[in-house]
C-alpha cells in the first residue's frame, strides 16, 4: 500500500471502541458499589502512544509508518497485549482491544493489565527484511514504554514468533546486562518461548466450550461429541481451534480464509486442508468439498460456530441467519452488540471473546513466568494448567450469569458476555480500591 497514514485506516469496520465502552457501562450499572469516580478511571486508558517513524525500503525509498501502543490498566500488573500489523489499525481500535485485555486478564486471573499495539502496514506487500526493519524501529521508538515489568507485547494479527524474536533482540540490544527474555511472549521455543503458546488461543476456545457444554450452558447441546463445528478462519487460532474441537469428538464441517471457505458434511480432513492451503495459498478448491463465501459459512447448518477471523462478522444484517446453538468468539469482537441482541432473542448462546480466547494470554503468562525463573515446562504441564484456568473462568462466569438473571434491576440481557465483564470489572475495581490513590 502507498498510504501508511492514520487517515487511510479510518474505515476500520465496526466502532469497536464504542462497543467496548457500552459494554463497560452496562456492566458498571450492575455493580451498585462502583462510584462514579472509579467508573471514569476504569473507562479510560492509562497511557496512549502514537508514533510515526521512517523506514528504508528495499528499493531505497524511505516511508513513514504510524504505530500505536496503549496501556489501559495496570492494577493487576504490567500491561499485556498483542502487536498487530494491518492496514486498518487505528488508535480507537487499539484502545478498545487494550480495554478488552484488561478484562480478559482479570477474568482468567493472571497478574497482568491490559495493553495493545499496532502498526499501520500491509504485511502482504512487504518482504521479511522490510518487516524486520519496521519492527525494530517501532520497538526502538517505544523505548522504555515497554519492558518485562512495564508492558509486555505478544503476537497478534499478522505478527508471529519471528516478529517477537525481533522485538526481543531489539530491546535486549538496548538494555544489555539483564534478563530481557520476559519483555515479550510468543517467542520461538529456542529463544525462551513456551511450549504450547502457538496453539494456546485455539486450544483454549475448545476447553472453554467443552466446559460450558458439560455444565449445561448450551440448551440442546449435551456434548461436543459428534457436534458439527464451522470455523471462520484457518489461521493459527482457527487451525488450532478446529483441531482441538476435532480431538474432543466434534466434526469440522467448514473452514475458511480471506478468499472464501469450504464445506463437507462428512467432516473435513484438516491435514489435507492445511496441505492444500500451503500449496495453493487458500483452502478454496480442495477436492471433494463445496466452496462457499465467508458470509455463507456463518450461516452453515452446524451446532457450534467459531468466528476466528475479524471483528464485526455477525451483525444485525446476518444474525438471524446463524443456525448454530453456540457461537464461540475465537476472534476479538466478532459479534456486534446488535448481533448479540438478535442471537440472544433466538436463544443462541455466545461464549464471549474475553473468555473464549483467553488461552493465549494465559500461556503468555506461563511463558513470562518461565523466563523469569529460567525454566521450561513440559507441554502437558502447560496445557493442564491452562485448561484448569479456562474451566475455572467458565465456572465463575456461568455462576455470575445465573445471579444476574435473578436480578430485576437492569432491563438488558444478562448473557455470558455481560457476566464475564461484570466479574472482570469487579476484580479490577476491588484491586484498585485496595491499592488506593498515590500520592
Amino acid at each position: 500500500m502507498n498510504d501508511h497514514s492514520p487517515s487511510a485506516a479510518r474505515a476500520a469496520t465496526p466502532d469497536l471502541r464504542a462497543t467496548v465502552s457500552r459494554q463497560f457501562d452496562l456492566a458498571a450499572a450492575r455493580i451498585p458499589s462502583l462510584k462514579s469516580g472509579l467508573i471514569d478511571f476504569l473507562r479510560y486508558p492509562k497511557r496512549t502512544i502514537s508514533l510515526c517513524f521512517p523506514v528504508e525500503m528495499n528499493d531505497g525509498s524511505v516511508r513513514t509508518f504510524h504505530g500505536y501502543r496503549v496501556v489501559h490498566n495496570t492494577a493487576k500488573g504490567p500491561g499485556k497485549g498483542g502487536m498487530r500489523y494491518h492496514p486498518d489499525v487505528t488508535m480507537d481500535e487499539v484502545i478498545a482491544l487494550a480495554t478488552l485485555m484488561t478484562w480478559k486478564c482479570a477474568l482468567i486471573d493472571v497478574p497482568f493489565g491490559g495493553a495493545k499495539g499496532g502498526v499501520i502496514c500491509d504485511t502482504k506487500a512487504l518482504d521479511e527484511s522490510e518487516l524486520r526493519r519496521i519492527t525494530r524501529r517501532f520497538i526502538h521508538e517505544l523505548g522504555d514504554n515497554i519492558g518485562p515489568y512495564t508492558d509486555v507485547p505478544a503476537p497478534d494479527m499478522y505478527t508471529n514468533e519471528q516478529t517477537m524474536a525481533w522485538v526481543y533482540d531489539t530491546y535486549a540490544q538496548e538494555h544489555p546486562g539483564r534478563n530481557n527474555l520476559p519483555v515479550v511472549t510468543g517467542k520461538p521455543i529456542d529463544m525462551g518461548g513456551s511450549l504450547g503458546r502457538s496453539d494456546a488461543t485455539g486450544l483454549g476456545t475448545c476447553f472453554a466450550a467443552e466446559r460450558l457444554v458439560m455444565l449445561g450452558g448450551v440448551p440442546g447441546l449435551p456434548s461436543l461429541q459428534g457436534a458439527r463445528v464451522a470455523v471462520q478462519g484457518f489461521g493459527n487460532v482457527a487451525n488450532a481451534g478446529a483441531r482441538s474441537f476435532q480431538a474432543a469428538g466434534a466434526r469440522i464441517v467448514a473452514v475458511s480464509d480471506s478468499q472464501g471457505g469450504i464445506y463437507c458434511e462428512d467432516g473435513l480432513d484438516l491435514d489435507a486442508v492445511a496441505a492444500f492451503k500451503r500449496e495453493h495459498g487458500t483452502v478454496v478448491g480442495l477436492p471433494n468439498t463445496q466452496s462457499l463465501t465467508n458470509e455463507d459459512l456463518l450461516a452453515t447448518d452446524c451446532d457450534v460456530l467459531v468466528p476466528a477471523a475479524m471483528a464485526g462478522q455477525i451483525h444485525e444484517g446476518n444474525a438471524d441467519a446463524i443456525r448454530a446453538r453456540l457461537v464461540v468468539e475465537g476472534a476479538n469482537g466478532p459479534v456486534t452488540p446488535a448481533g448479540d441482541a438478535l442471537l440472544a432473542a433466538r436463544g443462541v448462546v455466545v461464549l464471549p471473546d474475553i473468555l473464549a480466547n483467553a488461552g493465549g494470554v494465559c500461556v503468555s503468562y506461563y511463558e513470562w513466568v518461565q523466563n523469569n525463573e529460567n525454566e521450561q515446562w513440559d507441554l502437558e504441564d502447560v496445557n493442564r494448567k491452562m485448561k484448569r484456568k479456562m474451566e475455572r473462568a467458565v465456572d465463575t462466569v456461568l455462576a455470575r450469569q445465573r445471579r444476574l438473571d435473578r436480578s430485576p434491576d437492569v432491563a438488558e440481557a444478562n448473557d455470558l458476555r455481560m457476566a464475564a465483564i461484570v466479574v472482570a470489572v469487579e476484580r479490577i475495581a476491588d484491586i484498585t480500591l485496595k491499592r488506593g490513590i498515590w500520592p
